[in-house]
């Protein structure tokens, strides 16, 4: 596993753009990491790459439960889920248009050269490899957001075509602005055309949340834990998700 490269020696929190609208922040004390495109929250970590994010740690969670083997990711980020699945000995193969994030996962998030990446777009992948998988997971974010034809029916059907028929689950974050925010209802009824079963874990009354939509074999699904805690940051983390809950969309 990389280290990540010393940004500055002082224990402050400092930034460097490794690209234009590409930002990193370190705090060389704590070695808690994040990174920003276009302004965009993409990753947080602690030193180790594991996620200080509640979404994330919901989306391994759920991927835990299930007993995923085999997960391909569409968008990368920092990395951070594809890095904790590898650790507890899942299959990751990571999609991603950029081929910099995966620069950037591995420089400053972790993220082990072991893990397959692939510069491709997230439909144009799935046409063209037919390997069914235990898991899909849906994270791809650009300037404006996630494009429109990860958002469609035909998007979901074809992610499913490359699931195992049995036992596998596909999972989706969406950026929820506030409670009256129709994305997150939108997405279940179109993933509902595809699997029987969605369910939606949120942390309601928040503004610019996150939240994780599951789809597939997702029927004895818990409540998400951390199961893998960040050092520092797994108290508030813990806070953070006891507030998530399943939530009801007609």
């Amino acid at each position: 596993m990389k280290s990540s490269p010393p940004l500055k020696t002082r224990a402050t929190s400092i930034r460097r753009s490794p690209a234009p609208g590409h930002v990193i922040e370190q705090n060389n004390s704590s070695g808690r990491v994040s990174y920003w495109q276009q302004g965009y929250h993409q990753s947080a970590s602690d030193r180790r790459g594991v996620s200080t994010a509640d979404y994330i740690q919901s989306m391994f969670s759920f991927l835990r439960q299930v007993k995923a083997k085999d997960v391909l990711m569409i968008g990368c980020g920092g990395g951070t889920l594809a890095t904790m699945l590898h650790s507890v000995g899942v299959d990751v193969t990571v999609v991603d248009l950029n081929r910099m994030s995966f620069d950037i996962a591995r420089s400053y998030f972790q993220m082990p050269e072991e893990i397959v990446c692939k510069v491709s777009d997230g439909v144009t992948y799935l046409k063209k490899h037919r390997h069914k998988h235990d898991a899909v997971v849906l994270d791809a974010f650009g300037e404006n957001g996630m494009p429109v034809k990860f958002k469609t029916a035909a998007f979901f059907k074809l992610a499913k075509s490359r699931m195992k028929p049995r036992g596998s689950i596909f999972l989706m974050n969406v950026i929820v602005e506030d409670d009256r925010d129709g994305v997150p209802a939108e997405m279940v009824h179109l993933l509902r055309k595809q699997w029987s079963r969605v369910k939606i874990v949120d942390r309601e009354g928040w503004l610019d949340r996150n939240a994780v939509i599951a789809a597939g074999a997702v029927t004895k699904l818990k409540r998400p834990k951390m199961l893998m805690p960040p050092k520092p940051g797994a108290a508030k983390l813990k806070r953070e998700m006891a507030m998530l809950k399943f939530r009801k969309i007609k």
